[in-house]
Formats: C-alpha cells, sequence, structure tokens
C-alpha cells in the first residue's frame, strides 16, 4: 500500500523544483521530451499498480463530456439529466465534474464500479504517454502532487532530460 503521508510530503518539498523543471521542457525539442515521457510511462507503470493509490480517484474530479454522461448514464440504466442531477456540477470552467470526492464509483479496494464506461479524462490519466507533452507541463505539474506514478516519472526525466 501507498504511504500517502509520505508521497504528499514528497511531492511538496519537491514542488518548485519540479515547476521549474517542466517549465524548462518547454525549450526543449517536444519529440524528444514525447520519447522520454513515454518511456518512463511505461518503466514506471510496470512497477506501480494504481490500485494501491487511487489517490486521483480520492480527491480529484475527472472533466465529465456529454459522451460521457450518456454513456455512463445508458450503461447504469438511468436517464443522463438523473444522472447529472444525482453526480454533478458545473465547475468554475463550465465543466461538468462531480459533486463530491472521493468518486462515488471507487469501491473500498480502489476498484472502479464504472471501469468499462469510465470518462475519456479518467481512461486517459495521468496524460504521460500523451503526444506534445510540452503543452501540458502544467497539467503534468499539478499531476505530480495527486498521482505518484507522475512525481516518479519527472524524478526519472530529470536525471535524463
Amino acid at each position: 500500500m501507498l504511504d500517502q503521508e509520505k508521497f504528499n510530503q514528497t511531492a511538496k518539498r519537491r514542488s518548485a523544483e519540479n515547476k521549474k523543471y517542466l517549465q524548462k521542457l518547454k525549450q526543449r525539442e517536444p519529440r524528444k521530451v514525447d520519447e522520454a515521457f513515454h518511456q518512463l510511462h511505461e518503466e514506471v507503470f510496470e512497477e506501480i499498480n494504481c490500485l494501491t493509490c487511487a489517490n486521483c480517484c480520492k480527491t480529484t474530479s475527472p472533466i465529465f463530456y456529454p459522451t460521457d454522461i450518456e454513456r455512463i448514464a445508458k450503461a447504469m440504466r438511468v436517464k443522463p439529466g438523473a444522472f447529472v442531477e444525482k453526480y454533478l456540477r458545473i465547475d468554475e470552467d463550465n465543466d461538468f465534474v462531480l459533486k463530491s470526492s472521493p468518486c462515488p464509483f471507487l469501491d473500498g479496494e480502489n476498484y472502479c464500479s464504472i471501469y468499462e464506461d469510465r470518462p475519456k479524462a479518467c481512461r486517459e490519466y495521468p496524460h504521460t504517454d500523451r503526444k506534445k507533452m510540452v503543452q501540458i507541463t502544467e497539467l503534468t505539474y499539478k499531476n505530480t502532487l495527486v498521482c505518484p506514478a507522475v512525481l516518479e516519472i519527472v524524478e526519472r526525466l530529470k536525471k535524463t532530460v
């Protein structure tokens, strides 16, 4: 199991350094940055099992796009409006997000009860295998404070790029 308190302390301690480092990555060749991220993404996720943590599901909400809402509502056999009313709110960016955390679809063993139908944002999280990583350095920085795998990827990246 993940020691959440230790992770939070480490992430906070390295926060300023990581933010500065990720900002500097914008000056590097995007293709090389992508290659390094993608290789480290594969390596780190061979070692880290998300089920031992699920901090993303416990602390942050994904954006729910209309297609996500339709798909999840259909799978749950409820009307999209009823799904929105029960689980979602509109945030300051005018996006649908969860009303509360932890995610209501996360069970006690860190499994997602709507995994097959989960939102696109959940499917793509933590976004460390995307193209054009230099365009999402701010998001990557924020994710170092939530996801132990992202923190580990950035720590290893600092040693190579």
